[in-house]
């Protein structure tokens, strides 16, 4: 099976290759870089779902391939508090697409006033852990759980909800390894 990530990050490629062994489903995982048509910081489930979307539908364009992952992470505002949010599509070149959204925690309020105020996420993120390239490792969630959830982790959930949708409506229901 090939499947194409939406993006050349390395924690998102690495959610999907994680995803798909759990289920015991041999892949040739790639990323290409694609536009998620919303802004470099999504504001709200609805762009940052659009993002992932878009990213999944640009992906497929890429080459011949089974299926398509697009993975969005933003945040909203949500009880007067900032939360991250992150979505995900999976795309059949039949222009099927499936959605799920994944976890939300709330950023504490000095990170939360930088975002507010315009600033992208991950920047904010490397400039206050003193670390490059957070995005590509733990990311924000990482940090805020100290390590118990990374960036990879919780967008392999969003995976595993995405293909998990894709097997039902095919079919192949009850076919996860070992059952």
């Amino acid at each position: 099976m090939k499947i194409v990530v939406g993006s050349s990050n390395l924690a998102k490629i690495g959610a999907v290759k994680n995803a798909f062994e759990s289920l015991g489903i041999q892949a040739d995982v790639t990323g290409a870089g694609t536009e998620s048509g919303v802004a470099a910081q999504p504001f709200g489930d609805e762009e940052t779902l659009t993002g992932a979307r878009n990213r999944a539908i640009a992906a497929l364009k890429t080459g011949p391939h089974d299926l398509s992952i697009g993975l969005e992470g933003g945040v909203k505002e949500l009880d007067g508090r900032l939360y991250i949010c992150n979505w995900g599509a999976l795309a059949l070149p039949d222009r099927t697409v499936f959605t799920a959204g994944g976890a939300q925690i709330p950023l504490p309020d000095e990170v939360a006033v930088l975002v507010r105020g315009g600033k992208e996420l991950g920047p904010v993120m490397e400039a206050l852990t003193s670390k490059e390239d957070i995005r590509q490792t733990g990311g924000a969630v990482g940090v805020f759980t100290d390590g118990t959830v990374s960036r990879s982790a919780m967008f392999s959930q969003i995976v595993l909800l995405l293909a998990g949708q894709w097997r039902f409506a095919s079919g192949q229901r009850g076919r996860r390894q070992g059952q």
